[in-house]
């Protein structure tokens, strides 16, 4: 929407209030989905193609009200690159009593004796399936998972029984030691040998892909911390590689194709765009008051020559930080040297505000790329390859796991504004 438009909000409050048109949020929510992939006519859409807001129907005549101070949000936001994925936005949430909780302790112990991962004790691990620079002097070493999830030992058919299936729990399981230091966090790292932990990622991606044809997804993570499922506090890294692939993965693949044949271009480099260049004024129809105001860079937290970090407008995590390339690229196998050690720097700087702001960050970090199938060789043109940061700073209700909306209590441009303000050495 150019700046300038106007779009009546108050319209959309009332047909919220009108009883008739009173429905639960998930039939909205259905509604709105085919609105976004029909671009058609709507009166909840704020600004089209790319998001979609759903207003609360409570005290929205004062929620509305234009003040000096910023007004508590509370609207339901749809994920642009999965539409059935919602996020409800509500500040006011973030405004209730509650027991204030201290940093989770962090072992910043430079070696441990009985940790199997420090140097030196590589015999209390499994044989070393890669190292860089080298296996004597590593600097990062990969081994296979003591405990893994998918493993190649033993093989058995899939089992169809009645409406029950199960497919075998083929793949491999790696552990990628990221430092020979215990207690070292992802932002105190140097960026060289952040350079040096993103080439031994690739590298492994491409391995475990070649090494098998049965193979159709490998996803490299980080759990830092208790909170985030990390079991053993020094920094370390997985990769799996697994027979299937993952349902979150299918559907960014699957419907930033059928945004692309709509619209020949990929949605991912449409969302940086918009990131980068879009401007917008929403206005009051009836009264000429501005409504909401969206700034060149709103959401932006960091850019490089080569990548550019970014705050979701759907996040689904208060502090949620997605990392993409700024060119279009498909597959992070094929990821250059400059390119990594561009991503080196922004990783490194948006972990440090991240560090900055919450303090004693704990978080998951996964790689989204383009799956090694036949299926979706044909979606290299559509999907974007990219950095998911995840930190953990509440853990999820029953209403978040019944209804599988994700709850904010802080907006992400508040969010990504004080993220963008942290001074950095």
């Amino acid at each position: 929407m150019a700046t300038g438009s106007r779009v009546n909000f108050q319209s959309s409050c009332n047909l919220f209030k009108s009883r008739e048109n009173r429905q639960t949020w998930w039939t909205i929510n259905q509604r709105l989905i085919s609105t976004f992939n029909g671009c058609v006519k709507n009166p909840f859409v704020s600004f089209a193609p790319f998001v979609v807001i759903i207003r609360a129907w409570t005290n929205l005549d004062t929620k509305c009200a234009m003040t000096d101070q910023p007004q508590a949000v509370r609207e339901i936001r749809i994920n642009p690159i999965v539409p059935s994925e919602s996020v409800l936005v509500s500040t006011a949430r973030g405004m209730r009593p509650r027991k204030d909780e201290a940093p989770a302790p962090r072992d910043t112990r430079k070696h441990v004796d009985r940790c199997p991962f420090c140097t030196g004790n590589e015999h209390m691990t499994p044989p070393t399936v890669a190292s860089s620079p080298n296996e004597e002097n590593w600097s990062v070493r990969v081994v296979e998972n003591l405990y893994p999830v998918l493993g190649d030992d033993s093989q058995s058919s899939n089992l169809v029984f009645g409406l029950q299936q199960a497919i075998d729990g083929y793949g491999r399981h790696e552990v990628i030691i990221d430092h020979p230091e215990h207690g070292i966090a992802i932002q105190d790292m140097p960026e060289d040998h952040l350079f040096r932990l993103t080439g031994v990622y690739r590298d492994r991606v491409r391995a475990l892909y070649e090494a098998d044809e049965r193979i159709q997804y490998v996803l490299v993570f980080k759990n830092f911390g208790p909170a985030a499922g990390a079991s053993i506090p020094h920094t370390h890294s997985q990769v799996i590689a697994m027979p299937v692939v993952p349902e979150n993965v299918y559907d960014e693949v699957t419907h930033s194709r059928k945004y692309f044949e709509k619209n020949r271009q990929c949605i991912f480099c449409s969302l940086i765009d918009e990131a980068l260049t879009f401007e917008a004024t929403i206005y009051d129809r009836e009264s000429g008051a501005v409504r909401r105001q969206f700034g060149v860079g709103q959401y932006v937290i960091e850019r490089g020559e080569y990548f550019v970090a970014i705050k979701p407008f759907a996040s689904r995590y208060e502090w949620e930080i997605h990392i993409l390339p700024l060119q279009h690229r498909s597959d992070f196998v094929d990821i250059s040297d400059a390119e990594r050690h561009d991503l080196a720097r922004i990783l490194k700087h948006s972990m440090t505000r991240l560090d900055a702001v919450i303090g004693g960050a704990q978080y998951n970090f996964f790689l989204h790329s383009i799956p090694h199938n036949n299926e979706f060789s044909h979606c290299n043109d559509s999907y974007h390859w990219h950095l998911e940061i995840c930190p953990r700073t509440s853990i999820p209700t029953g209403f978040e796991l019944g209804s599988g909306l994700f709850v904010s209590t802080i907006s992400p441009e508040q969010a990504a504004e004080q993220l963008r303000a942290v001074e950095l050495e």
